[in-house]
């Protein structure tokens, strides 16, 4: 064993001696290489990640939302609900959301404002987000000034900002009291934009969500997790877009690794004659060319997947958020945690760097088994 592992070091060091003699044609495979790599593991990092902090966000929603529908869209449902509600035995902690879009055209942002049940602050105030500071276009100072439903002006004071940390929830945010959002929103009052309600038994959702539907034929019960299968669906969605998008760039990179592997070039030839000529047999050429194939996929892998954590997760992703968070004018800022697939990674392996390394011993046995003259005739 121990004879073994020294012969294939002296491979190894063979191998490296023999890629420095030609390291102009194997640095420019290798950033090629390792490009590919880079742009595939980026768009795989982004996804996971961001499919984990919308997974973290949403497991605190609400467990059952409630909708009223309306001609198939979305409208506004009685605040008498709840008692209708709270009614079913399993459900409990029924409560009724106002919440809804604000678009301020200074910003041509859409903005979501909300009204805590809980809102410790007069009419006259508003908890924003970090987006919502960066982005309004008419604030003086902490005052900022709304367009009512009617027309009328409505003059909030900024009394809390949220922590940096929770951007990608609370970055478009605005919270304000019941008052002012029906002021501003003009949602009547015995309205609300929804109804949620958390549940006993959490084996008895879908029975609870049939119930509401039994008792309000006109609602919609949205189930926490089908929210979760959603998101997962769109961010799968999107990072296949940017995929596909990079489909001819990486179709292109294993058009230009096969013309690199499957000819060898006239120096490479007369190294392989000169080999045979010595008394190498042709297992040990074609472990010296494995060994030269799996250095380059090798490096060219973990150059790309450091690269990629390093993009992805310490400069946010520049080149995909716009592609990940949507096209908005509003872009939330924050830092992705780290979510690495290990089931991914070893897709990417298996897809970049073997089949590199085994079309490489092809052109190679093909030299090794002719004899020595004709293959140095042929270089």
């Amino acid at each position: 064993m121990q004879s073994w592992i020294e012969k294939q070091r002296y491979f190894i060091d063979f191998t490296l001696s023999s890629l420095m003699r030609r390291k102009g044609k194997n640095l420019s495979l290798l950033f090629v290489y390792s490009l590919m790599v880079f742009v595939l593991c980026s768009a795989m990092f982004f996804s996971s990640a961001i499919r984990r902090e919308a997974a973290e966000i949403l497991k605190n929603s609400p467990e059952i939302v409630v909708q009223r529908i309306v001609a198939g869209r979305h409208d506004l449902i009685p605040v008498d609900y709840v008692n209708r509600i709270q009614a079913i035995r399993g459900a409990r902690s029924v409560k009724a959301r106002l919440w809804g879009y604000y678009y301020h055209p200074a910003s041509r942002s859409n903005y979501t404002l909300i009204a805590p049940e809980d809102f410790p602050h007069g009419d006259d105030a508003m908890e924003a987000g970090s987006g919502v500071l960066r982005t309004w276009g008419t604030a003086q100072g902490n005052r900022f000034y709304f367009k009512a439903h009617d027309g009328e002006a409505v003059i909030l004071n900024v009394v809390k900002t949220f922590d940096g940390e929770t951007d990608l929830v609370t970055s478009d945010l605005i919270l304000v009291s019941e008052a002012t959002f029906r002021k501003i929103s003009g949602v009547p009052r015995g309205f609300a934009t929804d109804i949620t309600l958390e549940v006993r038994n959490p084996k008895e959702w879908q029975t609870i969500a049939e119930k509401i539907v039994e008792i309000l034929p006109g609602t919609r019960p949205i189930l926490r997790d089908e929210i979760l299968r959603t998101y997962a669906s769109l961010f799968d969605w999107r990072g296949g877009y940017i995929i596909v998008l990079l489909g001819g760039a990486v179709l292109a990179f294993f058009i230009f690794a096969w013309d690199k592997a499957t000819g060898l070039s006239g120096e490479e030839k007369a190294e392989v004659g000169i080999l045979k000529g010595l008394g190498w047999d042709t297992s040990d050429i074609l472990v010296m060319k494995f060994w030269e194939g799996a250095v380059i996929s090798l490096s060219a892998f973990l150059f790309g997947v450091i690269s990629a954590y390093l993009h992805v997760f310490l400069a946010s992703a520049p080149l995909f958020e716009h592609a990940f968070k949507g096209w908005a004018v509003l872009y939330p800022e924050f830092k992705l945690s780290p979510a690495i697939n290990p089931y991914q990674i070893a897709v990417l392996f298996f897809l970049t760097v073997l089949p590199y390394t085994l079309i490489t011993l092809v052109p190679t046995w093909k030299a090794a088994v002719m004899d020595p003259d004709a293959v140095m005739r042929q270089a």
